[in-house]
């Protein structure tokens, strides 16, 4: 029974032997290399130049020189001389759309932190996207929102108390989110239980704060702040106004919130940001929106030509004048919210000094905060609010997959993603070079940016 099996295998290897000595051991290519850029591998070290960078299967290889590299078999050979290689751009606050997801990798962003959309809708898109079944980053997601009552957005999971709080932290952890978020209507209590079940299955909780201050929220365990919410409710004296307007809806608390910035004393903003720092509580500032709203008093915005990639139904969706016309925003709030931004910006500065991680998010693809380029915008406020250009891509790279828990992402290294972008320019001396892209790596697919863009349906 067994000796004419044994007798087939020998012939097999046999015909093997032939094959490999006839040179059909010539099989397609499964990996590339890219040879001769400028490495800037995101650990935040020096970069590593007339680098080489291996990739095969999704996966980084090797990272080496290319002084005696010699090209495996089985790979591609791509110069990339007079290149620097980055690592995939990573948006920690977004709202993805379907229409979004190529935007996002035309413009270097291959993994994004959904933080609210429809339950079951962000969860397929995710399926979709993550199996490759769709061109579009890898998409981690908090699925719906948890919010008090009423709730702000309809979508959201209402919790009039903490036994409602817990069920939806169950009902999303069953849903196999990757984190949960809160709204601006959980108070202290309401947060201490869904905390407190979330701790129960390891999945980190962050917050768009509005009844709840800063401090407050790091004390009880949050691990990030997003919109750098509630940092006025903590410096403040008496933040009674605040806490009111919050109760009374989204735009007001809005707001108030935004309005509070300019009377803050640096004192009580440099003892916040230790205090978050201390309780490593990750910050992300979205700062383009805050500029971006401070702004849309400015015709000029609507006329900005990087509109051009937002397909029109969206932009009517967006309609951003009826948008204004409910928050009741008159031009003596758009000046406060100019004002505002540099105590924002020297709160970053002092949370930065005090060891605080800062990550990039952009709060696309909510009103002219496009999906993508808005990433870049991140990281030129975050420079011009002090941070170094290394400092804003780290934010926008390593800095982001420590926020995810990620390990993989956000460095090139043997055993990461191989996600990537291939700028024509240096970021390093100038952070606007990031918008330089030339090509982008997902899963180890290389893209051309300008063929991603070409292939968008003219808006």
């Amino acid at each position: 029974m067994h000796l004419p099996r044994f007798r087939a295998a020998r012939g097999t290897v046999s015909l093997l032997a032939l094959c490999l000595a006839a040179g059909c051991h010539r099989l397609p290519p499964d990996g590339t290399a890219l040879v001769g850029a400028t490495l800037i591998d995101g650990s935040g070290g020096p970069a590593l130049h007339d680098a080489v960078v291996v990739v095969r299967h999704g996966t980084i290889e090797s990272v080496g020189v290319r002084t005696g590299f010699h090209l495996p078999r089985r790979t591609t050979e791509v110069d990339a001389t007079g290149r620097w290689i980055i690592p995939g751009l990573i948006d920690a606050h977004a709202h993805v759309a379907r229409w979004a997801l190529s935007r996002y990798l035309a413009w270097g962003v291959t993994s994004v932190r959904d933080v609210h959309g429809t339950l079951d809708t962000i969860l397929r898109i995710r399926e979709e996207a993550n199996r490759g079944e769709v061109a579009g980053p890898r998409i981690y997601t908090a699925g719906a929102m948890i919010d008090g009552v009423p709730s702000t957005y309809a979508d959201a999971l209402p919790a009039p108390d903490g036994q409602a709080a817990r069920k939806s932290v169950d009902r999303l952890v069953n849903a196999r989110v990757d984190l949960i978020k809160v709204y601006t209507r959980v108070g202290p209590e309401l947060l201490r239980s869904v905390l407190d079940e979330a701790s129960t299955f390891s999945v980190p909780v962050t917050g768009h704060l509005g009844l709840t201050d800063a401090v407050t929220a790091a004390d009880l365990g949050i691990a990030s702040i997003e919109h750098m919410s509630g940092v006025p409710e903590a410096a403040s004296a008496d933040p009674s106004a605040l806490y009111a307007a919050h109760r009374e809806g989204f735009f007001a608390g809005w707001t108030a919130f935004e309005r509070a910035w300019p009377s803050l004393d640096s004192a009580a903003l440099g003892r916040v940001a230790r205090a978050l720092a201390e309780k490593k509580v990750a910050v992300i500032p979205t700062l383009v929106l805050h500029d971006t709203f401070s702004r849309l008093d400015d015709p000029a915005m609507l006329q900005d030509t990087m509109l051009r990639f937002v397909p029109e139904e969206e932009q009517r969706r967006w309609n951003v004048s009826d948008m204004v016309a409910r928050a009741g925003w008159k031009p003596a709030d758009f000046e406060a919210f100019r004002r505002a931004r540099l105590n924002q910006d020297l709160f970053l500065r002092l949370f930065a000094a005090a060891g605080g991680l800062i990550a990039t998010g952009t709060d696309a693809a909510n009103q002219l905060l496009i999906p993508g380029y808005s990433e870049h915008r991140e990281m030129q406020l975050l420079v011009a609010a002090g941070l170094t250009p290394r400092d804003a891509l780290l934010a926008a790279t390593r800095s982001v997959a420590l926020l995810l828990g990620v390990d993989s992402l956000g460095l090139i290294a043997p055993g990461n993603a191989a996600d990537l972008v291939i700028l024509t320019r240096d970021p390093m001396s100038r952070i606007q070079n990031t918008l330089d892209i030339e090509q982008v790596m997902v899963r180890g697919r290389l893209l051309s940016a300008d063929s991603l863009r070409a292939s968008w349906q003219a808006p």
